[in-house]
């Protein structure tokens, strides 16, 4: 007989293992299954391995600038392997973080690969090796494949990296952000296809340990997400750097030899020029993990790759429900662990449970200079009718950011010039990832212009950055 659930969570990534342990307050009897690894793409593959890289860079980079700090310091090198073993150290201790704290709270982890069978039921066959990055053991303690039933599903399955036809990963030369995380040797010269946060990070990344790097985009901004005055100012600084950039092109063909690749890149106007490097990485974004998972024999709906539900997570199938990557942009972490209280709190009926407001979610890029934003940029907020006052304040008045030698950035603010309302904050330089929250919390809780003037921000602080954006807005600015 098939053993019986409350809920079964499908992945167990940040969305996977947040609804598993809320569930599990809530006094649901849960299980979660797994097939590659405990914390899912972000904590082994993705967000956390990542950050440690980029660590291990600002950190080579600050020491080989110590000159511009009144220091002296003796030439600094590293390897490569070095660098990534502790990349690699980091990701391991957090993903069994995630297994104690399922073991924590009592929920079960079913190791293997799952389908949705109808009423309820779930089979999970013996995983398969991952085609993408090495594949561990089953840890201790988990339950083997079988069939298992539970009231309720949560199908959390995450993202893969999309190919290009025509362009496919080979592991050596052409590389997706697995590789692109554990290469065993530092390339020389690198091309990057894409601008969005995971291109622009790698590029970041690998220009600071000195490789030569250029970047393709197919729009005319990087990070298009972004306001485009932002991104400007980020381009700028990159470019400074040395990473070359090339917006409105596209990367047509590429061909790899024993020591690297030639792409062929079609410039807007139809100028063509051949870039060659010894690696390129793919970072054109990421397609959901729908495949496999029986939806289609149970009606669930899909569009464009992923799985459409409404704003409590429910699929189109009574009893089903969808979170994370797997059910759409934005495709962030932070995204999912907030759909996974939102969906586990519906299933358990907790009372005053919303739906998640999309124009509150924070977006960060972790390069240098760093890249935040909440809410409407200012194209969206002209575009939407909204009649609107903009403040701007820049890192090179701020006293801390001065200090700290990184006077590079600028903090832009927006709000509905009727009623205060903060439409939108956008930021571009030093730990602007950490500065961001300031605003998504001000913008939660439905504050005015007025209560962030009368806010008292400490000095000497970046954080000031942010309250001067906002006096500027309103013809008020002190240090400018």
């Amino acid at each position: 007989m098939a053993e019986k659930y409350d809920l079964i969570i499908i992945g167990s990534g940040p969305g996977g293992y947040t609804a598993a342990i809320r569930a599990a307050q809530l006094g649901l009897r849960t299980a979660i299954v797994e097939r590659e690894h405990i914390g899912g793409i972000c904590l082994n593959w993705g967000c956390i391995p990542t950050k440690a890289l980029l660590r291990s860079a600002e950190i080579y980079s600050h020491i080989s600038n110590a000159s511009a700090y009144g220091l002296k310091a003796p030439k600094i090198d590293f390897e490569i392997g070095d660098v990534v073993k502790r990349s690699r150290g980091v990701a391991g201790r957090l993903s069994a973080g995630v297994a104690f704290l399922m073991k924590k709270n009592k929920i079960d982890v079913i190791w293997g690969e799952a389908t949705l069978a109808g009423n309820g039921k779930v089979n999970v066959v013996a995983t398969k090796k991952a085609a993408m990055q090495p594949q561990p053991p089953a840890p201790k303690g988990v339950l083997p494949a079988g069939k298992y039933t539970a009231a309720n599903i949560i199908i959390a399955t995450g993202a893969r990296p999309r190919i290009l036809p025509g362009i496919k990963p080979d592991g050596k030369h052409i590389w997706t952000y697995f590789e692109a995380m554990v290469p065993d040797t530092m390339p020389k010269s690198l091309l990057v296809m894409g601008s969005g946060a995971i291109g622009i990070e790698f590029a970041s990344f690998f220009r600071s340990m000195g490789a030569d790097v250029t970047v393709v985009e197919l729009l005319p901004q990087i990070l298009p997400v972004e306001d485009g005055e932002i991104a400007a100012l980020a381009r700028k600084r990159l470019e400074k750097r040395g990473i070359k950039i090339l917006t409105d092109a596209k990367v047509t063909r590429v061909s790899t030899t024993k020591t690297g690749i030639t792409a062929d890149v079609e410039l807007n106007g139809g100028q063509k020029q051949s870039v060659k490097a010894e690696r390129l990485i793919s970072a054109i974004g990421v397609q959901g993990n729908i495949e496999g998972l029986g939806l289609e024999a149970l009606g669930i709906k899909t569009e464009r790759g992923i799985i459409s539900i409404d704003g409590f997570c429910k699929t189109s199938v009574d009893g089903i429900f969808a979170i994370g990557d797997v059910a759409g942009p934005p495709m962030l972490a932070h995204k999912a662990e907030h759909e996974a209280i939102i969906c586990v709190e519906k299933i358990a009926g907790q009372k005053n449970v919303h739906p998640m407001n999309k124009n509150q979610i924070p977006g960060c890029t972790y390069c240098e200079p760093q890249v935040a934003s909440v809410g409407l940029t200012e194209a969206k907020a002209k575009a939407a009718g909204r009649e609107i006052k903009v403040g701007r304040f820049p890192f090179a008045a701020n006293g801390k950011a001065i200090a700290l030698g990184e006077p590079d950035g600028l903090v832009k603010t927006i709000f509905d010039a009727k009623t205060g309302e903060l439409l939108g904050a956008h930021m571009v330089g030093i730990e602007v990832t950490e500065l961001i929250q300031g605003f998504v919390v001000a913008m939660n809780l439905e504050t005015t212009e007025a209560e962030l003037m009368h806010t008292i921000f400490p000095h000497p602080t970046l954080s000031e950055t942010m309250k001067e954006s906002v006096l500027d807005a309103y013809g008020r600015a002190l240090n400018m």
